[in-house]
C-alpha cells in the first residue's frame, strides 16, 4: 500500500492544546465530533506545532485563524472577530473563543446533524441564533475575560466553564492524569450543548409555531387584528410575538391576547412594549382594575367578568366571548 493509501485510511485529527484545558475548546471538540467528517477523529492535545500541522483541524492553539485551512484559534494579539464580523448578518459582538469560531463555521450543520434533519430546514437557523446568544455567547465572553457587567454583586462560580475548570486535576492531587478528565469535561459540555438544542426543538419552536398560526389567525379573531387568540394555555408566546411582528411585517402592534388557564377560565392579557418591560402597549380600562366578579361585570357591561389585575395587566373571565368582549371593550374605549 502507498503512503498517499494509508493516509486516506488513517483517521482524522483535531488538534487543540495540552495541559489545563477550558471550557471552550473542550466544547469545540465535541461539536466537532458530532460532524460525520470528524466523528471517528483523534483528538490530539499538543502544543508541538509539528505534531499540529499534521492535524486536520486545529482549535485553540497555533495562533492562527484561518478557516481555508482549518486553523481556529483566538489568541493572537490580531485577532478580534467577533459573529457580526464573520457573519455580517449576525449582531453580536463578542469576542469569539475556540468554540464560538467553530460554531461560527460549523453550528449549523452539527445541530442538523444533533437532530437528525437537513441543514435547509427553516427551525437550523432559528435555533443557532437561540444557541448562541443564551449558550455559546457566554463560553466565549468568559473565555475571552468578558465581564457581563462593570460592577458585579456576587460571584457566579456554577456556570458551565466554572464547573469545566474544576473537573482539571488538582494541584496537589495524585492523579494528574488528565486525558480521561477532557473525556469527562467533553461529555459534561456536550450533555449541556445539546439538552439547550433539543430544548429549543422541542419546546421553542413549536410554541413559534403556535405564535406564528395565532398571528396569521388574528382578523378571525376580532377585525381590528389587535386580538389574538391561544386554544391551549401554558404557551410561551411573549418570547416569540415581538419578533414575528417584525418578520411578518405587521404594522399595527398586537394589543391583547386570549388563552385559557389551568382552571379552564379564560383570559385576557395584555402586551408590554416590549419583551423586558412592564409597561404594556394598552392597559385593561382604569377603572375595571383591581375590580372582581359580579361588581366587575356590573361596571364593565360584560357578563362573567372574574377580575382585572390591579395594574390592570391582565383579566379574566368565565367564556371565551367574555374574554374577548373585555379585549374589544378595552380598545373601544381607548379610542374615545
Amino acid at each position: 500500500m502507498n503512503n498517499s493509501a494509508k493516509k486516506v485510511c488513517q483517521p482524522k485529527k483535531i488538534g487543540t492544546h495540552s495541559g489545563t484545558f477550558h471550557c471552550d475548546e473542550v466544547l469545540a471538540c465535541f461539536m466537532l465530533k458530532q460532524l460525520p467528517q470528524y466523528k471517528d477523529a483523534e483528538i490530539v492535545r499538543t502544543r508541538d506545532k509539528v505534531v499540529l500541522d499534521e492535524c486536520d483541524i486545529v482549535v485553540d492553539v497555533g495562533g492562527v485563524y484561518d478557516p481555508s485551512k482549518h486553523r481556529y484559534d483566538h489568541h493572537q494579539r490580531t485577532f478580534t472577530s467577533c459573529m457580526n464580523t464573520v457573519r455580517p448578518n449576525k449582531p453580536w459582538a463578542t469576542k469569539l473563543s475556540s468554540a464560538g469560531l467553530v460554531y461560527c463555521h460549523f453550528g449549523e450543520d452539527v445541530i442538523a446533524e444533533i437532530l437528525g434533519i437537513g441543514k435547509d430546514d427553516d427551525k437550523i437557523g432559528a435555533i443557532f441564533d437561540k444557541v448562541y446568544e443564551n449558550f455559546m455567547e457566554e463560553i466565549d465572553a468568559i473565555d475571552n475575560g468578558i465581564s457581563a457587567c462593570k460592577d458585579p454583586k456576587y460571584i457566579i462560580s456554577t456556570g458551565l466553564s466554572s464547573r469545566v475548570k474544576h473537573l482539571n486535576p488538582s494541584w496537589n492531587g495524585k492523579d494528574q492524569n488528565i486525558e480521561p478528565r477532557f473525556q469527562s469535561a467533553m461529555e459534561v459540555t456536550g450533555s449541556e450543548f445539546i439538552d439547550r438544542i433539543k430544548y429549543y426543538n422541542d419546546c421553542w419552536w413549536p410554541a413559534r409555531e403556535i405564535v406564528e398560526a395565532a398571528l396569521k389567525n388574528r382578523f378571525n379573531v376580532d377585525p381590528s387584528g389587535e386580538v389574538i387568540e391561544f386554544t391551549q394555555g401554558g404557551c410561551p408566546w411573549k418570547e416569540h410575538l415581538y419578533g414575528l411582528e417584525e418578520t411578518m411585517k405587521i404594522e399595527t402592534p398586537i394589543k391583547y391576547a386570549l388563552y385559557t388557564d389551568q382552571n379552564g377560565k379564560h383570559r385576557v392579557q395584555c402586551v408590554s412594549i416590549s419583551s423586558t418591560s412592564f409597561d404594556n402597549r394598552l392597559s385593561l380600562p382604569e377603572k375595571w382594575r383591581g375590580v372582581r366578579d359580579e361588581e366587575l361585570s356590573n361596571l364593565s357591561g360584560i357578563p362573567g367578568c372574574i377580575f382585572v389585575h390591579a395594574s390592570g395587566f391582565i383579566g379574566g373571565n368565565e367564556t371565551r366571548d367574555g374574554a374577548l368582549t373585555m379585549a374589544r371593550k378595552s380598545l373601544e374605549l381607548a379610542r374615545q
